[in-house]
Order: structure tokens, then sequence, then C-alpha cells
């Protein structure tokens, strides 16, 4: 009885730990992208080096997507070190690509907008992680939602669909609201799931890939968000 009575609490350390290392570096990768994006806003050499040269703007996000698909794909076959470098890299560039939103957006509605995602964002995560629902199927279903949100945005880069692309937005924000709820989820299985003595290294990774996933969402919705909520500079 007594060592049951141990085993708990140690197992819920563990899961705590877990949790807060996942949300520590979320939070160390959206401190990164917004301080680089500030800073990169406000130097018009960097803005003519970053933003005004389309070549090297597409050699950023070409680059920024091949990150997210090694992280994602080759994570276990990294080192925890590598892992954790590759994510700091791209939330530095994700900063640079994003520093664009400074020069249309009004700081006042980027600030405002970014704490209503917060708290959407929060709201969506206590939900998957309170919830008895299972999310898997749920989750399927928005990662199709995401697919074709892709493949109908890029159709709408020809042909500039205004309401297409307000379409494109309402359906945006409940797909990643929904991920937000899936991943949260996820995450917490990962937690549960980890055996007692895992190798650091491999709590780590783990880590560092539920933080990718939940960075995406919380970047994605408060980009769709700041279509609703952000004011044009004029």
């Amino acid at each position: 009885m007594d060592q049951i009575s141990l085993a708990r609490p140690r197992a819920e350390v563990l899961v705590n730990d877990f949790v807060r290392s996942v949300y520590n570096w979320m939070g160390i990768g959206l401190a990164l992208t917004g301080i680089v994006a500030l800073y990169v806003s406000n130097s018009p050499t960097l803005i003519r080096l970053f933003l005004g040269n389309p070549i090297l703007l597409f050699v950023l996000i070409f680059g920024e997507l091949g990150l997210v698909f090694s992280i994602s794909g080759m994570i276990n076959r990294m080192s925890a070190g590598t892992a954790t470098s590759l994510f700091i890299l791209y939330s530095g560039l994700n900063g640079i690509t994003l520093s664009s939103i400074f020069l249309i957006y009004t700081r006042t509605s980027i600030v405002s907008t970014f704490f209503v995602c917060a708290a959407t964002f929060v709201a969506c995560s206590i939900y998957g992680w309170t919830t008895k629902r299972d999310l898997t199927s749920f989750g399927g279903f928005l990662v199709m939602g995401l697919i074709g949100i892709i493949i109908a945005s890029l159709v709408n880069m020809f042909i500039r669909s205004s309401g297409l692309g307000m379409l494109i937005t309402y359906i945006g924000v409940f797909v990643f609201l929904g991920l937000t709820a899936y991943d949260t989820q996820r995450i917490k299985e990962m937690a549960l799931t980890q055996p007692a003595g895992l190798d650091a290294g491999v709590v780590r990774k783990g880590a560092i890939l539920g933080a990718l996933s939940l960075y995406l969402d919380f970047i994605n919705l408060f980009l769709l968000l700041l279509r609703f909520f952000g004011q044009t500079r004029e």
C-alpha cells in the first residue's frame, strides 16, 4: 500500500514536469519569434533584405517548412540538442517572416489580438486536457480540414477572391481551435504513458515535439484572428 501511495506522487511529478517542459519550450519559441519580428520590423535595412527580396523570402519560407518536417518526421534519429536547436532556429526564422505584420497592422491591434488568442488558446487547451472524450477521430477530421485550407489558400493566391479568403479564415479558426484541444490531449497521453526512468534526452525530444505542435497551433490561430481584429495602418 505504501509503495502504491509513493508511486502515484512520483508519476504525477513526471507528468507535471513533462507538461511544464512542453509549455516552457512553446513559450520560449513564441517569445523568440516575437522579439525577432519586432526587431526586424524596426530595421529598414533588414526589411529591405528579407521582405524586399522575394527570392530570399521564399527561401526562408521553404526553409521553415523543411525544419518543421525534419523535426516532426526525424526527431527519433536526432539528439535532444539537435532537436532543440532546430526548434529555436525555426522560431527565429518564423520571426523574420512574420515581421511583416508589424508593417501591415497597428501595434495596438497586434497586442490586443495576441491576448485574445492567448485566452482562446488556454480555454481550448483546458478543454483538451479535461475532456473525457477521445479526440483521435476528431483530430483526423481536423487534419483533413487543414489540408483543404492549404489547397484553397493556394488556389486563392491566383483567383484573389475576398469571399473565399473570408471563408478560409472562418474555417481556419475552427480548425486550429480544434487542433489545439486535440494536440493538448495527445500531449497529455504522451505524459501519462511515458515509462519511469526514461532517458532524459528522449523526454526532451518528446517535449520539443509537443511544443512545436502547440506553437504552430498558436501562431496560425493568431494570424487568422488578426484578420478579424487587426487594424491596418493607413
